[in-house]
């Protein structure tokens, strides 16, 4: 009877021992490694610092989360992208507080696809998935999987996005004097379509407008910003280049894919198109998506007009866990002189595993311990 009442006080024991470890090591793995891996990254700092009176704007840019649809993927895969990308993403926010957001492109993985019901509770799950607190901006730019390459865009296909995330196919956004010109990489085809043409119209417009503003003398309108910078061009696709064998970060594509040829129109914006961007804006910094890859490329152009425009251009890795095992997203300090960037890595799903393997091995040695300390205790009570 002793040792029958003896056993079972062990097993009870036992048992919350157990579920006590087990629920921690759920909570770690699930909600707390995202604060360990991403408190590591912060804001970077100005060089010369932000200046007089001039308050840094801290933004961060994601690209390519993909929300799976009702095609592609197994439902535990949608449901387990999501919630590391939810759980990433709001951890971000509580550690940096951006105060504005970029999202660049491709929301959605099978926006091109789906039915207008569809649509609508893809972009309910996504602003559920990324919500942002009061006060801080988010800026959706449209991908080519949220409506398509080029040659598949329908008028229906695009206003419905550039209604439900109030995306135009061109947009100046300005914040403390700091310029983003958040452009629909797919209208940039140069092919005069009327989203083409509402796209190139918009463009002229913004130049013109930085062009008054800045003081030059091709100067054709009366629109000026309260204080002239170069802006910073946000898009999906990245700017023209030959291949991704000029990026040599730790991210950047794999071996032998850095050496395939970019297609125009498909894996890049065309030269022609880039070209136009370049001598319209004369941007300071450029941003794209596209790729899921990290590429970071020092431009340097000289238009036939005007003195020599250098900018970097920074192409951002995916955000899901289903493109890349490696996930990332910038921090951004910007002043109107100044754009600082930090990359941002967040937990490898490995690590997520054998973390929890290794804290599961940890626990069943402690619940042994426990047993073999009780049954000492027991048998020292019997003598």
């Amino acid at each position: 009877m002793i040792f029958r009442r003896w056993r079972n006080k062990l097993f009870f024991s036992v048992f919350i021992r157990l579920f006590i470890g087990i629920i921690f090591i759920y909570i770690y793995c699930e909600y707390i490694i995202y604060y360990v891996t991403q408190i590591q990254c912060g804001w970077p700092m100005l060089t010369n610092g932000p200046g007089e009176g001039i308050q840094p704007l801290y933004a961060m840019v994601l690209a390519d989360p993909h929300l799976l649809g009702s095609r592609n993927g197994h439902w535990f895969d949608k449901w387990r992208r999501e919630w590391q990308m939810h759980r990433s993403f709001q951890t971000a926010l509580t550690l940096h507080r951006p105060e504005v957001v970029f999202v660049l492109g491709d929301l959605f993985d099978e926006g091109k696809w789906c039915p207008e019901k569809e649509f609508n509770e893809y972009v309910e799950r996504f602003h559920s998935l990324f919500k942002v607190p009061d006060g801080t901006a988010m800026y959706a730019i449209v991908g080519n999987h949220d409506i398509g390459f080029h040659y598949r865009i329908t008028p229906h296909l695009a206003k419905r996005f550039e209604s439900k995330l109030n995306a135009p196919p061109v947009r100046l956004a300005s914040v403390r004097d700091n310029h983003f010109v958040l452009i629909n990489s797919m209208a940039m085809e140069g092919d005069g379509c009327n989203l083409c043409s509402r796209a190139v119209s918009e463009i002229d417009r913004i130049s013109d407008i930085l062009k008054c503003s800045s003081g030059s003398t091709l100067c054709k309108g009366k629109t000026k910003l309260k204080k002239y910078s170069r802006p910073i061009i946000m898009q999906h696709y990245p700017l023209y280049r030959e291949s991704d064998i000029i990026c040599t970060e730790p991210d950047a594509a794999p071996l032998p894919e850095r050496n395939n040829l970019f297609e125009e129109r498909w894996d890049c914006l065309s030269k022609e198109s880039t070209e136009y961007l370049v001598e319209s804006l004369h941007p300071r910094a450029a941003f794209g998506g596209h790729t899921h890859h990290s590429c970071v490329v020092r431009h340097s152009f000289v238009p036939t007009s005007d003195h020599k425009i250098e900018f970097v251009e920074y192409t951002v890795p995916s955000f899901s866990w289903r493109n890349r095992l490696d996930p990332k997203y910038y921090l951004l300090t910007v002043v109107p002189e100044e754009v600082k960037v930090s990359k941002c890595g967040m937990p490898r799903e490995w690590t997520m595993q054998v973390t929890a393997i290794l804290m599961g091995l940890a626990l069943l040695v402690y619940l042994r311990q426990h047993c073999i300390a009780a049954n000492r205790i027991y048998n020292y009570k019997q003598l």
